[in-house]
């Protein structure tokens, strides 16, 4: 991810009019940068751009900075004290056209990390410049916009330079965007639009929630990409119920219910019926206990070691509730189940995402 040793490549692009909207109530600029500027709105990227850049010559003096021409990033970095290599120069207003222009020239050059100022219209003019790359870098935003529902951005501008400088691992992230109209009327109506590598850190923010809350995404997924002939056991809780309402139904809150092909097969199942209704492929799906992180044996002594070892299992969880646990626990009454168990699992958190997290 870097070259000549610890120097990385990176490329960047400031869209000048990002976030323009925002003080003036107009909750985005899409559109609306006349009647921005008519509200008398000033430009937010250029000057968040330069604090992530003055960041970043400070503790990665030797990046090799590729820009687009001022007003989109040029200007900001020779402020800052780089040299920066221009790479596009837009003509007039800038415009979506001119942010696929300097992406693409980013490509051409090789670099390690594309960079962007702007808010969630930005993200999405970056992915879909991205569409037809081989093997796109990652991509790691610098928030400047007035809606960010996207999981692509770090939480401010001097951890964006924190965070290019010395990531050493990537994770794919959701972008998004949202009708800016019904947004200013109220209802928030947002679409995935794709789903791209960045950069990974204690500072990289999570998406923001939907209307349908912070699960509503990752259940949305889940019943998406239900196969008819695998037999799912869902367990216990208000996860789990969000899931069970996705698919149709009304389950038992605190039991266990079994689902295949459109169809509930047991509700509130014990250990024996499991057993019986199972039917090759299986899926368990659970979810950790908040503030304990079991995710089996506490409160699912039905899914047992038999049960269990019939099945493959999904882990699916709010991005909030597994920030907030150090690891996942297992406790079956099977002690060799469980060193089985133990180790790293993928944790669905998004339509399309998931998180590693440790078993012990």
């Amino acid at each position: 991810m870097a070259t000549d040793g610890n120097r990385r490549r990176i490329g960047l692009v400031v869209n000048p009019i990002a976030g323009m909207g925002g003080r003036v109530g107009l909750k985005g600029t899409d559109g609306m940068v006349e009647e921005a500027r008519a509200r008398g709105a000033k430009p937010r990227a250029p000057a968040r751009a330069k604090r992530a850049l003055d960041e970043l010559i400070e503790i990665a003096p030797d990046t090799e900075l590729y820009v687009a021409g001022h007003p989109m990033g040029a200007a900001e970095a020779a402020a800052a004290g780089f040299d920066p290599i221009i790479v596009s120069n837009p003509s007039g207003e800038t415009a979506a056209a001119d942010t696929a222009t300097a992406v693409n020239a980013f490509l051409k050059a090789g670099v390690d990390l594309i960079m962007f100022v702007g808010g969630d219209g930005t993200a999405a003019d970056i992915a879909a410049s991205l569409e037809t790359a081989e093997d796109p870098p990652p991509m790691l935003g610098i928030p400047a916009g007035v809606k960010m529902f996207s999981s692509v951005f770090a939480t401010t501008p001097e951890n964006a330079a924190r965070l290019a400088a010395t990531f050493d691992r990537v994770e794919t992230r959701e972008v998004m965007d949202i009708d800016e109209e019904a947004y200013r009327g109220g209802s928030v109506q947002a679409k995935l639009l794709d789903v791209l590598e960045v950069p990974i850190g204690p500072d990289i923010q999570s998406g923001k929630q939907l209307s349908r809350g912070d699960i509503g995404s990752v259940t949305a997924g889940v019943a998406a990409e239900v196969d008819p002939e695998t037999t799912y056991i869902l367990g216990a809780g208000s996860t789990l119920m969000e899931l069970k309402h996705e698919l149709g139904f009304e389950g038992s809150p605190l039991g266990i219910d079994v689902w295949r092909d459109d169809a509930v097969i047991s509700l509130d199942a014990d250990e024996a019926t499991l057993l019986e209704v199972i039917e090759p492929p299986a899926t368990i799906i659970v979810s950790p206990i908040g503030g304990q992180g079991f995710i089996l044996g506490r409160g699912t002594q039905q899914l047992s070691p038999e049960v269990i070892k019939r099945c493959d299992l999904m882990i699916i969880s709010s991005r909030k509730k597994l920030e907030a646990l150090d690891v996942l626990r297992v406790d079956t009454d099977d002690p060799e189940l469980d060193e089985e168990l133990k180790g790293w699992i993928r944790v669905r958190v998004g339509r399309h995402e998931h998180r590693m997290m440790r078993v012990e």
